[in-house]
């Protein structure tokens, strides 16, 4: 018999993911920070002194754009559960759900199992995962979501279709054997997207089909993806560029990739959804991955902004979720030190790969890609600074704009129950005090306090050297 994993419920990349779209050539500071100040966002208030003019560059070049995006329909009120279903959903678990299925699941060695035991945490080690599934962590940790919210069940996934889905996908983020944008960072984005679903309470504000779209973006967000940036793929003239006329490249491609595999029998994971399911899931992927495109990440965080300062905000399901998929996506920074630091030296060993083709195809190198010139500590304080500390912030604020009054309404309605009077201001009251948990903020302080550190420690290393360049030569000893 199957059980409504909700309702088990008892109450309740610096390292930097890398994707710079196209911007036109800036020659000088001046002008970089003239486009950095159009964007009216965190950037702007940037002094050109503020950071090494590299970092700028990169910052520049990764997190703005200059083509303006088309404008969607306007943002409709999201329509809540009801009270009832929210207090038997159990909203703000700790833990949401335990694995109730008679169907005949994928067999997990145990050391997964063991590993798998931590899921629930933020700074979940997906390294450790990578190693006792032998290499295959999307497998085991994508089945085990998928299983753990229902999504089998609900929409009649057959398990060996679902694992040769899985494997499939995995293949793909193998193939151009990436150090940073692969396997690993495919589980490790679809962790964390869980913990947003699970500890915030989010998944009690998303339908069952919205949590399935959700889990598998965060699966295929960069599924085939080629150790490559966009804009390496605009300046070399790439077949996928051309494809997809410079825009998104690599974002397209995944969505495209992706969906061309699920329509093989043996993959299609989505075989038993209605037709209308199958539109709104499609919408909802196409929508969050695309949004993980860094180019659309000021603008992204701008419209959030613009919408929760009203008084009545009506935050949009695709819009919140595509948020979330995207702080997840560059989330790393937030994570434990020793998860960090390893990241960072994958991101930066898949940098210099890159570097390495440009100097190959005579082209100027892209920001940090320069093996020989590259300012790794100052790279990750600008992008804890200007990118993930505000990104996490902005999030957090969305979540409990959104689950706020839900849990108000849940504690009101309890109270209800058992005949307490609550009255209007005291509903207020209880709203204001919703926080959500926010483990990345320690994370974040610490990690940027290390990075400080070896800052200071390189930018004395540096001194020195110079120093001894150019000073006179040695002192030759007295007789």
């Amino acid at each position: 018999m199957y059980v409504d994993p909700r309702i088990l419920c008892v109450s309740n990349d610096l390292v930097f993911h890398y994707r710079p779209a196209v911007a036109r050539q800036q020659s000088a500071p001046t002008l970089v920070f003239r486009r950095l100040a159009d964007e009216d966002d965190e950037l702007s208030e940037v002094q050109p002194d503020a950071v090494p003019p590299e970092v700028r560059e990169w910052l520049a070049s990764t997190f703005t754009r200059q083509l303006a995006t088309a404008k969607r329909k306007s943002d409709e009120k999201p329509k809540f559960k009801s009270v009832a279903h929210a207090i038997r959903a159990g909203i703000f678990v700790d833990r949401i759900y335990r694995r109730v299925t008679s169907t005949a699941l994928m067999q997990f060695p145990q050391d997964v199992v063991r590993v798998l035991k931590t899921l629930d945490e933020w700074s979940f080690d997906v390294f450790a995962l990578h190693e006792a599934a032998g290499g295959y962590p999307v497998k085991y940790l994508g089945y085990e979501l998928l299983n753990r919210y229902g999504m089998i069940h609900k929409f009649k996934v057959q398990p060996p279709t679902l694992e040769n889905f899985l494997s499939r996908i995995e293949e793909g983020y193998c193939k151009f054997h990436n150090p940073y944008h692969n396997n690993l960072h495919a589980a490790d984005v679809a962790q964390t997207v869980h913990y947003m679903l699970c500890q915030t309470g989010l998944m009690n504000w998303l339908s069952d089909l919205e949590i399935f779209a959700t889990l598998v973006a965060a699966i295929v967000h960069d599924f085939e993806h080629t150790g490559t940036t966009n804009n390496f793929h605009v300046m070399s003239g790439s077949d996928t560029a051309l494809l997809y006329n410079d825009r998104a490249v690599l974002e397209n491609h995944h969505i495209s990739a992706a969906f061309r595999l699920i329509k093989e029998e043996e993959n299609n994971i989505l075989l038993n959804l209605s037709r209308d399911e199958f539109r709104e899931f499609r919408t909802l992927v196409i929508d969050m991955v695309l949004a993980t495109d860094m180019s659309f990440h000021f603008q992204q965080l701008k419209n959030m902004r613009s919408l929760l300062s009203l008084a009545e905000p009506a935050v949009d399901k695709s819009k919140a979720v595509s948020l979330v998929l995207h702080c997840c996506d560059i989330s790393h920074p937030a994570k434990r030190w020793d998860l960090h630091h390893r990241w960072t030296m994958s991101l930066l060993d898949e940098f210099f790969l890159q570097g390495d083709k440009e100097r190959e195809l005579g082209l100027p190198f892209s920001p940090l890609c320069d093996r020989n010139n590259t300012l790794v500590a100052e790279s990750q304080i600008g992008f804890i600074d200007f990118i993930v500390e505000p990104s996490m912030g902005v999030c957090a604020d969305m979540l409990e704009c959104i689950l706020g009054p839900l849990h108000s309404n849940t504690k009101n309605s309890s109270s209800t129950a058992g005949h307490d009077s609550i009255s209007e201001d005291s509903g207020v009251a209880e709203l204001t005090k919703f926080k959500i948990k926010k483990p990345w903020v320690a994370c974040l302080m610490d990690n940027k306090k290390i990075w400080k550190e070896q800052a200071a420690k390189d930018a004395e290393d540096r001194a020195r050297l110079e120093e001894e360049s150019n000073g006179a030569p040695p002192q030759q000893p007295d007789e």
